[in-house]
């Protein structure tokens, strides 16, 4: 696969090294032929003023020296004097098209780059006319006009794209690279090429600059707090923003050119970077990592053997244990025989955008959307389209877990330097499924203090475990982010507490909703403390359990089994809608509904009760629906525990 590009490189894009062969030329002229010789040598030195000197002069000599005027377009072609490039070409071809076929490619190429599309695959269309061709040259230009083809439709159909320079305190006179941005939008994390000191090479840093009145300002580096002086870049986030993964290049530890690296953030320090071992890097390239939602997902590029070309995009699971999966090849429709870069899952845990030459598109690299189907499988990427893509190289897309910004890296719009970090509202068709998010902290309820408890948030549909995550141990902080258009249960727990249930209802709803500010006190276990278990659903009137209360229940006998000392009274309550009997009736047959099931997943009967309350316990209003919904709840209450 690397021969062939390789070869196809040589034969299309090499100049016409015309000094190398002997043949017969176009011009019978010897002051012509003179100057001609003078120019080639010129141009193999690089001094590309002399060579069009001694050209001028070749063609004031003879204006029909078909070798003189490809020279010439291969010189403006050098110094991308495009459309001069392309006067010296036609001319050649209008003296005479057969005489060197290659010269059509090289003119499609400069009417390609001049976006003169209709031109340029007329030109592709010809070369191809000329039957004695490699196979993969073949293909080669056969994709140039379908590349063409679709830039001419880009270009006649431009997207929307407004983008908004992310100003003074994150860009600099440097090349300063988007990485991530928090779900809460507080903070934006980049990467910025600087200069070594006392050399003259560039290292790379970390930096983080927080969001204050809607402005980033506050910018602070990061290498320091994260322990680790190397050359570091290409950082992403857990969604929590407790785990933090980069890249470092020749570190001492690496296993190839660049590994990846990952820390872990207790408080507000860094603990410190450790690599990620040999099952992620290898001894080739390892980049660009981007963590999923879910807590476990790790997507990366890299250059290792077994892909579908210079670079592909990878993925690994982190397992209950800790220990990371064989990384796998996303495979097909992602990956392509060219390179993959710059992967980014968005919070959705859903949409990849990614950035690829393998794919069709307007010149160079451009990026790309995909998204993941309910089999598991990777839609068609889709080209976010011009001016977001140029004919230039477009690397890397962050989005907002929101859904409506996305940030990018150019030095296409002018800026304050080299790259800037714009930022801009995505249009439809390219946006992710909107997330929202909950954050706080947890405590003990009884002391106050802060805990370090694990979440979960589970889809109540199919059971899966969409997010997992941890409040941080010393401040007690989280935050889990929560795709839209599904029903959740949030289960929060800790060795030695009651865990704590919660749930939301986003079926339907595809716009942003508002962020959930909550803070959490879990119940240390010890007779006479309860809990509602807000995940217990049934339908009006009846008492038998909803298919969406299995993931509270399977909870809650993990609870019981864990914690075998443990006596239970499942209580049921009802609103005063109804009769006072009718109420106990149907509060005692929805309490027995849960006690029979918790009995049947092993659950030894004698350490459960049932008892129904009607509504005698009221907990909220009854006068609003709001405080009925409350009031209309099971319980879970601690009545003994053996010592």
């Amino acid at each position: 696969m690397m021969k062939s590009a390789i070869m196809i490189t040589c034969i299309l894009l090499s100049s016409l090294s015309f000094a190398q062969v002997d043949f017969n030329f176009t011009t019978e002229s010897e002051k012509a032929l003179k100057s001609y010789k003078k120019a080639e040598k010129a141009y193999r030195q690089y001094d590309l003023g002399k060579t069009l000197r001694h050209l001028s002069k070749a063609i004031h000599e003879d204006s029909t020296f078909i070798e003189a005027y490809l020279l010439l377009g291969d010189v403006f072609a050098v110094q991308n004097k495009t459309e001069r490039a392309i006067e010296a070409y036609e001319k050649a071809i209008e003296i005479n098209p057969d005489f060197f076929p290659r010269v059509h490619y090289f003119a499609g190429n400069q009417h390609f780059k001049n976006k003169s599309f209709s031109a340029a695959i007329k030109h592709y269309q010809r070369f191809l006319e000329y039957e004695d061709q490699y196979a993969d040259v073949r293909q080669a230009v056969q994709k140039k006009i379908r590349q063409a083809d679709l830039a001419r439709g880009f270009y006649e159909n431009p997207v929307p794209f407004n983008p908004v320079n992310a100003g003074p305190a994150v860009n600099s006179i440097y090349n300063d690279y988007m990485n991530y941005v928090t779900a809460d939008n507080q903070y934006l994390y980049f990467t910025r090429t600087v200069p070594d000191s006392g050399r003259r090479e560039f290292s790379e840093n970390i930096y983080r600059a927080g969001n204050i009145d809607s402005t980033w300002k506050s910018t602070v580096l990061l290498n320091e707090s994260l322990k680790y002086f190397g050359s570091i870049g290409a950082l992403t986030l857990s969604p929590d923003g407790k785990y933090l993964f980069f890249v470092s290049c020749h570190a001492a530890d690496g296993y190839g050119s660049c590994d990846l690296y990952y820390s872990g953030k207790k408080g507000e320090e860094w603990v410190s970077p450790r690599n990620l071992g040999d099952v992620i890097n290898s001894s080739a390239w390892d980049s660009q990592p981007s963590f999923s939602s879910d807590g476990r997902t790790l997507y990366f590029v890299s250059a290792r053997p077994d892909g579908h070309g210079g670079s592909d995009i990878w993925k690994s699971v982190l397992s209950d244990e800790g220990r990371w999966s064989i990384p796998q090849n996303l495979g097909l429709p992602i990956n392509t025989s060219g390179e993959e870069m710059a992967p980014f899952i968005h919070p959705d845990g859903r949409t990849l955008y990614f950035s690829s030459d393998g794919h069709l598109g307007l010149g160079e690299k451009d990026l790309f959307v995909s998204k993941r189907q309910q089999d598991g499988t990777w839609s068609k990427p889709f080209n976010l389209g011009y001016p977001i893509n140029t004919e230039a190289d477009e690397i890397n897309i962050i989005v907002d877990a929101a859904g409506n910004k996305g940030y990018i890296s150019t030095d296409k719009l002018g800026g304050y330097g080299k790259k800037d970090i714009y930022f801009f509202d995505l249009y439809d068709s390219i946006r992710p499924e909107p997330v929202t998010y909950m954050k706080g902290r947890v405590f003990d309820a009884q002391t106050k203090q802060k805990l370090g408890a694990h979440f979960e948030l589970i889809d109540l549909a199919t059971e899966a475990v969409i997010v997992e995550s941890f409040s941080d141990p010393k401040s007690g902080e989280f935050l889990v982010v929560i795709p839209s258009n599904k029903n959740y249960a949030l289960n929060v727990s800790k060795k030695g507490y009651l865990f704590y249930s919660d749930h939301f209802k986003l079926k339907g709803i595809y716009e942003k909703t508002n962020p959930y500010i909550k803070d959490i006190y879990l119940k240390p276990i010890k007779e006479g403390e309860s809990i509602v278990l807000k995940n217990i659903f049934f339908d009006y009137d009846k008492y038998e359990l909803k298919e969406e209360s299995i993931p509270e229940l399977k909870k809650a006998v993990e609870f019981l089994k864990n914690n075998p000392s443990l006596y239970v009274e499942i209580g049921g309550h009802t609103d005063d809608q109804g009769s006072a009997e009718y109420n106990l009736e149907l509060s005692k047959q929805r309490a027995k509904s849960v006690y029979d099931y918790l009995v049947e997943y092993g659950i030894t009967p004698g350490r459960l009760t049932y008892k129904g309350y009607g509504f005698e316990q009221p907990i909220a209003t009854n006068e609003t629906e709001e405080g009925r919904a409350r009031n209309r709840r099971t319980e879970f209450k601690i009545v003994r525990v053996e010592k």
